[in-house]
C-alpha cells in the first residue's frame, strides 16, 4: 500500500513516519517538498506518485496569525484538500483529511458529534472547514474515498506545542497564568498517529465512517493541562520545582483569533468503528513527557 504524507516536518508528522506500518510504501513529503498552497503542485504530486492514500497532515496551524494571513491559510487547508480530492477522484486512491475542532464555535456544553454542521467562529477554522467542504463536494458526502478525522489540542514530544511550551515555562518562572475558561481535550500525537494510520489499514478493508474525531480521553481546561505538565514534570525529574499555575479568563488574555470556549469532541462512534480504547489524557501526556527532546 502506497502513502502520500504530507507535513512529514511537522510535530505529527513526525509522529506517523515513526508508526508507520511496516506495510506501508511511505512517500513523505515537508513543507520544503511540497508546498500545500501551490494547488498545482498537490495536483502533480498525486499524478506522480499514484498513491493508494494521501495523509493530509500539513496544515497552516497558527490560528492568530491566520486572521492577518487568511488567503494563505484558506489555499492550505481548503485548495491543498481540495486539490488532492480532485485528482484522487479522477485517477482512484483515498484521502484522509486531518482536521480540527476549531470547525466549531463552542457555544454547546457536550461534547460535539461527528454529525454536527460547522460553524466556525475565525479564519483557521474557516479554512479548515472549507477543507472538508471541498472534500464531501467532490467525492459526496458519505462517499469512504474521502475521510475526515478532526483532532484537538494537538501535543507531541517534538515541534512546538502546548505541552513543550508549558515544560519551558514551568522550568523559568516561579508562577504561570493560564486560561482556565476553555474546556477541551488534549491529543498526544502518538495516539492520534495510531488512530491516523488504523483508519488508514481499516479504511482499506471495509468501510468506515466519512468523518472520525479523535482526542485522548477526559476533559479538561488548558488550567488542567498547565498544571499536569507542572506535576509530571516534576515527578518525571524534568522539571526541579513545577510553577504556581494561577487561572485566568480568555478575556484576560485576549488574542487575535476567538476560540471556542467548549470543543470537546464525542469520540465514541470513532473508538467503536477503529476499534480503539482511548487513553486518558493525563497519561497519554505523561508518555508524551517521557519522550520530549531536550530544549
Amino acid at each position: 500500500m502506497k502513502v502520500l504524507l504530507t507535513g512529514a516536518g511537522g510535530q505529527l508528522g513526525q509522529a506517523l513516519l515513526d508508526a508507520a506500518p511496516d506495510n506501508v510504501e511511505l512517500i513523505s513529503t515537508t513543507r520544503q517538498e511540497l508546498d500545500l498552497s501551490d494547488a498545482d503542485a498537490c495536483r502533480i504530486a498525486v499524478q506522480k506518485c499514484q498513491p493508494d492514500w494521501v495523509l493530509n497532515a500539513g496544515a497552516y496551524t497558527a490560528v492568530d496569525q491566520a486572521e492577518s494571513e487568511p488567503e494563505l491559510a484558506h489555499a492550505i487547508n481548503a485548495g491543498a484538500p481540495e486539490a488532492f480530492a480532485q485528482e484522487l477522484d479522477r485517477q482512484g486512491g483515498r484521502l484522509l483529511q486531518v482536521s480540527t475542532d476549531f470547525v466549531f464555535d463552542g457555544q454547546q456544553g457536550f461534547p460535539y458529534r461527528v454529525d454536527q454542521p460547522t460553524t466556525p467562529l475565525g479564519v483557521y477554522g474557516g479554512s479548515k472547514a472549507a477543507g472538508e467542504q471541498a472534500i464531501h463536494r467532490i467525492f459526496g458526502p458519505n462517499n469512504p474515498q474521502g475521510v475526515i478525522l478532526r483532532t484537538s489540542w494537538v501535543m507531541g514530544p517534538v515541534g512546538r506545542n502546548f505541552a513543550r511550551t508549558m515544560l519551558r515555562l514551568h522550568r523559568e518562572r516561579d508562577q504561570l497564568g493560564v486560561v482556565a475558561d476553555q474546556v477541551g481535550c488534549p491529543s498526544s500525537t502518538l495516539n492520534l498517529a495510531t488512530a491516523c494510520w488504523t483508519t488508514i489499514t481499516q479504511g482499506s478493508q471495509t468501510t468506515l465512517p466519512p468523518i472520525l474525531h479523535w482526542s485522548d480521553a477526559g476533559a479538561a481546561s488548558w488550567y488542567d493541562v498547565a498544571v499536569a505538565i507542572g506535576e509530571l514534570g516534576h515527578s518525571l525529574g524534568l522539571v526541579d520545582a513545577p510553577a504556581k499555575v494561577n487561572p485566568i479568563t480568555t478575556a484576560d488574555y485576549p488574542t487575535p483569533a476567538s476560540r471556542p470556549n467548549y470543543s470537546l469532541l464525542d469520540c465514541a462512534t470513532t473508538r467503536a468503528a477503529l476499534q480503539l480504547d482511548g487513553q486518558h489524557w493525563q497519561e497519554a501526556l505523561k508518555q508524551l513527557l517521557l519522550r520530549v527532546q531536550a530544549d
